[in-house]
Protein backbone atom coordinates (compact mmCIF):
# COMPACT_ATOMS: atom_id res chain seq x y z
CA UNK A 1 0.00 0.00 0.00
CA UNK A 2 1.34 3.40 -0.99
CA UNK A 3 1.58 6.35 1.41
CA UNK A 4 -1.20 8.10 -0.52
CA UNK A 5 -3.49 5.07 -0.15
CA UNK A 6 -2.65 4.82 3.56
CA UNK A 7 -3.63 8.42 4.28
CA UNK A 8 -6.68 7.99 2.04
CA UNK A 9 -7.85 5.04 4.13
CA UNK A 10 -7.36 7.03 7.34
CA UNK A 11 -9.28 9.94 5.82
CA UNK A 12 -12.31 7.86 4.80
CA UNK A 13 -12.13 5.95 8.08
CA UNK A 14 -12.37 9.17 10.09
CA UNK A 15 -15.33 10.38 8.01
CA UNK A 16 -17.17 7.14 8.61
CA UNK A 17 -16.20 7.30 12.29
CA UNK A 18 -18.77 10.12 12.50
CA UNK A 19 -21.32 7.83 10.81
CA UNK A 20 -20.41 5.03 13.21
CA UNK A 21 -20.88 7.31 16.23
CA UNK A 22 -24.34 8.19 14.93
CA UNK A 23 -25.18 4.53 14.31
CA UNK A 24 -23.92 3.65 17.79
CA UNK A 25 -26.37 6.14 19.34
CA UNK A 26 -29.38 4.81 17.44
CA UNK A 27 -28.63 1.07 17.41
CA UNK A 28 -26.84 0.60 20.72
CA UNK A 29 -28.04 3.36 23.05
CA UNK A 30 -31.62 3.81 21.80
CA UNK A 31 -32.09 0.30 20.41
CA UNK A 32 -33.64 1.98 17.35
CA UNK A 33 -32.93 0.18 14.03
CA UNK A 34 -32.41 3.33 11.98
CA UNK A 35 -32.00 3.06 8.20
CA UNK A 36 -32.39 6.83 7.80
CA UNK A 37 -28.59 6.92 7.66
CA UNK A 38 -28.63 5.89 3.99
CA UNK A 39 -30.60 9.06 3.28
CA UNK A 40 -29.23 11.53 5.84
CA UNK A 41 -25.63 10.93 4.71
CA UNK A 42 -26.25 12.13 1.13
CA UNK A 43 -28.65 14.76 2.54
CA UNK A 44 -25.78 16.32 4.48
CA UNK A 45 -23.58 16.14 1.41
CA UNK A 46 -26.23 17.64 -0.84
CA UNK A 47 -27.00 20.55 1.50
CA UNK A 48 -23.31 21.28 2.02
CA UNK A 49 -22.47 21.16 -1.71
CA UNK A 50 -25.42 23.33 -2.75
CA UNK A 51 -24.67 25.92 -0.07
CA UNK A 52 -20.98 26.11 -1.03
CA UNK A 53 -21.87 26.52 -4.72
CA UNK A 54 -24.34 29.24 -3.72
CA UNK A 55 -21.49 31.18 -2.11
CA UNK A 56 -21.85 30.29 1.56
CA UNK A 57 -18.77 29.89 3.74
CA UNK A 58 -17.82 26.17 3.89
CA UNK A 59 -18.08 26.20 7.69
CA UNK A 60 -21.62 27.59 7.48
CA UNK A 61 -22.44 25.00 4.79
CA UNK A 62 -21.12 22.25 7.05
CA UNK A 63 -23.31 23.50 9.90
CA UNK A 64 -26.29 23.56 7.54
CA UNK A 65 -25.60 19.94 6.57
CA UNK A 66 -25.43 18.93 10.22
CA UNK A 67 -28.75 20.61 10.97
CA UNK A 68 -30.33 18.97 7.91
CA UNK A 69 -29.23 15.57 9.17
CA UNK A 70 -30.67 16.36 12.61
CA UNK A 71 -33.99 17.32 11.00
CA UNK A 72 -34.11 14.00 9.11
CA UNK A 73 -33.47 12.04 12.31
CA UNK A 74 -36.05 14.12 14.18
CA UNK A 75 -38.67 13.37 11.53
CA UNK A 76 -37.92 9.63 11.70
CA UNK A 77 -38.35 9.76 15.47
CA UNK A 78 -41.58 11.74 15.05
CA UNK A 79 -43.02 9.10 12.71
CA UNK A 80 -42.30 6.48 15.36
CA UNK A 81 -43.22 8.39 18.53
CA UNK A 82 -46.17 10.50 17.39
CA UNK A 83 -47.65 8.46 14.54
CA UNK A 84 -46.86 5.09 16.19
CA UNK A 85 -45.20 3.71 13.06
CA UNK A 86 -42.82 0.83 13.80
CA UNK A 87 -39.25 2.11 14.22
CA UNK A 88 -37.75 0.11 11.34
CA UNK A 89 -40.60 1.00 8.98
CA UNK A 90 -40.42 4.68 9.96
CA UNK A 91 -36.71 4.79 9.07
CA UNK A 92 -37.32 2.98 5.76
CA UNK A 93 -40.03 5.49 4.83
CA UNK A 94 -37.69 8.36 5.68
CA UNK A 95 -34.83 6.82 3.72
CA UNK A 96 -37.03 6.42 0.63
CA UNK A 97 -38.39 9.95 0.94
CA UNK A 98 -34.93 11.46 1.32
CA UNK A 99 -33.85 10.06 -2.05
CA UNK A 100 -36.31 12.36 -3.82
CA UNK A 101 -35.60 15.23 -1.42
CA UNK A 102 -31.88 14.99 -2.14
CA UNK A 103 -32.53 15.09 -5.89
CA UNK A 104 -34.66 18.18 -5.34
CA UNK A 105 -31.97 19.87 -3.26
CA UNK A 106 -29.24 19.21 -5.83
CA UNK A 107 -31.57 19.79 -8.80
CA UNK A 108 -29.91 16.82 -10.42
CA UNK A 109 -27.95 13.64 -9.65
CA UNK A 110 -24.75 15.44 -8.58
CA UNK A 111 -23.13 18.75 -7.63
CA UNK A 112 -19.38 19.18 -8.37
CA UNK A 113 -17.10 21.04 -5.96
CA UNK A 114 -13.83 20.74 -7.88
CA UNK A 115 -13.29 24.50 -8.19
CA UNK A 116 -15.16 25.54 -5.04
CA UNK A 117 -13.61 26.37 -1.64
CA UNK A 118 -13.89 23.85 1.19
CA UNK A 119 -12.90 23.90 4.84
CA UNK A 120 -9.73 22.06 3.79
CA UNK A 121 -8.71 24.66 1.21
CA UNK A 122 -9.39 27.41 3.74
CA UNK A 123 -7.04 25.72 6.23
CA UNK A 124 -4.40 24.68 3.69
CA UNK A 125 -0.97 25.97 4.78
CA UNK A 126 1.93 26.28 2.37
CA UNK A 127 4.19 23.28 2.16
CA UNK A 128 1.66 20.75 3.52
CA UNK A 129 0.14 18.28 1.07
CA UNK A 130 -3.65 18.14 1.04
CA UNK A 131 -3.72 14.35 1.47
CA UNK A 132 -1.98 14.86 4.82
CA UNK A 133 -3.98 17.94 5.86
CA UNK A 134 -7.39 16.32 5.35
CA UNK A 135 -6.86 13.45 7.83
CA UNK A 136 -5.45 15.90 10.40
CA UNK A 137 -8.49 18.19 10.16
CA UNK A 138 -10.86 15.23 10.25
CA UNK A 139 -9.07 13.82 13.28
CA UNK A 140 -9.67 17.07 15.18
CA UNK A 141 -13.36 17.08 14.18
CA UNK A 142 -13.84 13.43 15.21
CA UNK A 143 -12.07 13.93 18.54
CA UNK A 144 -14.21 16.99 19.29
CA UNK A 145 -17.38 15.07 18.36
CA UNK A 146 -16.36 12.13 20.55
CA UNK A 147 -15.56 14.36 23.52
CA UNK A 148 -18.87 16.21 23.11
CA UNK A 149 -20.77 12.89 23.10
CA UNK A 150 -18.85 11.62 26.15
CA UNK A 151 -19.78 14.79 28.02
CA UNK A 152 -23.40 14.82 26.89
CA UNK A 153 -24.15 11.20 27.72
CA UNK A 154 -22.80 11.75 31.24
CA UNK A 155 -25.36 14.55 31.81
CA UNK A 156 -28.88 14.01 33.13
CA UNK A 157 -30.39 14.31 29.65
CA UNK A 158 -27.85 11.92 28.16
CA UNK A 159 -28.44 9.37 30.92
CA UNK A 160 -32.17 9.67 30.24
CA UNK A 161 -31.56 8.73 26.58
CA UNK A 162 -29.49 5.73 27.66
CA UNK A 163 -32.17 4.68 30.15
CA UNK A 164 -34.83 4.95 27.43
CA UNK A 165 -32.89 2.56 25.22
CA UNK A 166 -32.10 0.13 28.04
CA UNK A 167 -35.63 -0.11 29.49
CA UNK A 168 -38.26 2.31 28.24
CA UNK A 169 -40.93 1.09 30.69
CA UNK A 170 -38.67 1.58 33.69
CA UNK A 171 -37.57 4.96 32.34
CA UNK A 172 -41.20 6.09 32.09
CA UNK A 173 -41.79 4.88 35.63
CA UNK A 174 -38.97 7.20 36.74
CA UNK A 175 -40.70 10.17 35.10
CA UNK A 176 -38.61 10.29 31.91
CA UNK A 177 -40.36 11.46 28.75
CA UNK A 178 -39.17 8.57 26.61
CA UNK A 179 -40.74 9.96 23.44
CA UNK A 180 -38.78 13.19 23.75
CA UNK A 181 -35.60 11.22 24.43
CA UNK A 182 -36.10 9.17 21.26
CA UNK A 183 -36.56 12.37 19.25
CA UNK A 184 -33.45 13.94 20.77
CA UNK A 185 -31.32 10.84 20.33
CA UNK A 186 -32.35 10.38 16.71
CA UNK A 187 -31.62 14.04 15.97
CA UNK A 188 -28.11 13.78 17.46
CA UNK A 189 -27.46 10.49 15.64
CA UNK A 190 -28.37 11.79 12.20
CA UNK A 191 -26.74 15.17 12.83
CA UNK A 192 -23.43 13.29 13.06
CA UNK A 193 -24.27 11.42 9.86
CA UNK A 194 -25.13 14.70 8.10
CA UNK A 195 -21.81 16.13 9.28
CA UNK A 196 -20.05 13.08 7.86
CA UNK A 197 -21.81 13.62 4.54
CA UNK A 198 -20.59 17.22 4.47
CA UNK A 199 -17.02 16.10 5.15
CA UNK A 200 -17.28 13.43 2.48
CA UNK A 201 -18.33 15.74 -0.35
CA UNK A 202 -15.62 18.27 0.57
CA UNK A 203 -12.91 15.60 0.39
CA UNK A 204 -14.26 13.83 -2.71
CA UNK A 205 -14.93 16.94 -4.78
CA UNK A 206 -18.70 16.82 -5.04
CA UNK A 207 -22.02 15.32 -3.98
CA UNK A 208 -23.74 12.44 -5.75
CA UNK A 209 -27.18 10.93 -5.23
CA UNK A 210 -25.72 7.41 -4.93
CA UNK A 211 -23.16 8.28 -2.24
CA UNK A 212 -25.44 7.06 0.57
CA UNK A 213 -25.89 3.51 -0.68
CA UNK A 214 -24.60 1.07 1.93
CA UNK A 215 -23.79 3.75 4.52
CA UNK A 216 -25.71 1.96 7.26
CA UNK A 217 -23.80 -1.27 6.53
CA UNK A 218 -20.47 0.55 6.86
CA UNK A 219 -21.60 2.21 10.09
CA UNK A 220 -22.75 -1.06 11.61
CA UNK A 221 -19.56 -2.80 10.47
CA UNK A 222 -17.48 -0.10 12.20
CA UNK A 223 -19.50 -0.48 15.42
CA UNK A 224 -19.20 -4.27 15.42
CA UNK A 225 -15.48 -4.25 14.59
CA UNK A 226 -14.85 -1.59 17.23
CA UNK A 227 -16.72 -3.52 19.92
CA UNK A 228 -14.66 -6.60 19.04
CA UNK A 229 -11.42 -4.64 19.39
CA UNK A 230 -12.32 -2.79 22.58
CA UNK A 231 -15.35 -4.29 24.35
CA UNK A 232 -16.62 -1.98 27.09
CA UNK A 233 -19.92 -0.65 28.44
CA UNK A 234 -18.44 2.67 29.57
CA UNK A 235 -19.44 5.38 27.13
CA UNK A 236 -15.92 6.86 26.94
CA UNK A 237 -14.41 3.56 25.83
CA UNK A 238 -17.40 2.60 23.70
CA UNK A 239 -17.16 5.76 21.57
CA UNK A 240 -13.39 5.28 21.26
CA UNK A 241 -13.98 1.69 20.13
CA UNK A 242 -16.44 2.90 17.46
CA UNK A 243 -13.92 5.42 16.10
CA UNK A 244 -11.14 2.83 16.07
CA UNK A 245 -13.48 0.32 14.43
CA UNK A 246 -14.25 2.71 11.56
CA UNK A 247 -10.56 3.46 10.91
CA UNK A 248 -9.48 -0.18 11.20
CA UNK A 249 -12.34 -1.28 8.97
CA UNK A 250 -11.41 1.17 6.20
CA UNK A 251 -7.72 0.34 6.59
CA UNK A 252 -8.34 -3.38 6.04
CA UNK A 253 -10.63 -2.60 3.10
CA UNK A 254 -7.88 -0.48 1.51
CA UNK A 255 -5.21 -3.09 2.27
CA UNK A 256 -7.30 -5.85 0.71
CA UNK A 257 -8.12 -3.87 -2.42
CA UNK A 258 -4.48 -2.76 -2.84
CA UNK A 259 -3.03 -6.26 -2.44
CA UNK A 260 -2.36 -7.47 -5.96
CA UNK A 261 -1.72 -11.06 -4.91
CA UNK A 262 -5.29 -11.36 -3.55
CA UNK A 263 -6.75 -10.17 -6.82
CA UNK A 264 -9.59 -8.11 -5.34
CA UNK A 265 -11.08 -5.17 -7.24
CA UNK A 266 -13.33 -2.23 -6.39
CA UNK A 267 -16.46 -4.27 -7.17
CA UNK A 268 -15.47 -6.70 -4.40
CA UNK A 269 -15.96 -4.03 -1.69
CA UNK A 270 -19.28 -5.43 -0.43
CA UNK A 271 -17.85 -8.96 -0.31
CA UNK A 272 -14.88 -7.76 1.75
CA UNK A 273 -17.29 -5.90 4.05
CA UNK A 274 -19.40 -9.05 4.56
CA UNK A 275 -16.32 -11.14 5.37
CA UNK A 276 -14.94 -8.59 7.84
CA UNK A 277 -18.25 -8.22 9.67
CA UNK A 278 -18.66 -12.01 9.81
CA UNK A 279 -15.19 -12.37 11.32
CA UNK A 280 -15.92 -9.60 13.83
CA UNK A 281 -19.08 -11.41 14.92
CA UNK A 282 -17.59 -14.91 15.03
CA UNK A 283 -14.19 -14.26 16.63
CA UNK A 284 -15.57 -13.15 20.05
CA UNK A 285 -17.68 -16.34 20.19
CA UNK A 286 -14.67 -18.50 19.34
CA UNK A 287 -12.65 -16.65 21.97
CA UNK A 288 -15.28 -17.35 24.64
CA UNK A 289 -15.45 -21.02 23.70
CA UNK A 290 -11.65 -21.28 23.81
CA UNK A 291 -11.50 -19.61 27.23
CA UNK A 292 -14.22 -21.95 28.50
CA UNK A 293 -12.27 -25.02 27.38
CA UNK A 294 -9.05 -23.73 28.94
CA UNK A 295 -10.77 -23.01 32.26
Amino acid sequence: MSLFSFFGAIEIGLIFALVALGVYISFRLLRFPDLTVDGSFPLGGAVCAVMIVAGFNPWVATLGATLAGAAAGLLTGWLNVKLKIMDLLASILMMIGLYSINLRIMDGPNVPLITEPTIFTLLQPEGLEDYILRPLVLLVIVVLAKMALDWFFATERGLAIRATGSNARMARAQGINTGAMVLLGMAISNALVGLAGAMFVQTQGGADISMGIGTIVIGLAAVIVGESILPSRRIVWATLAVVLGAVVYRFFIAAALNSDFIGLKAQDLNLVTAVLVTLALVLPQLKRKLNARVS
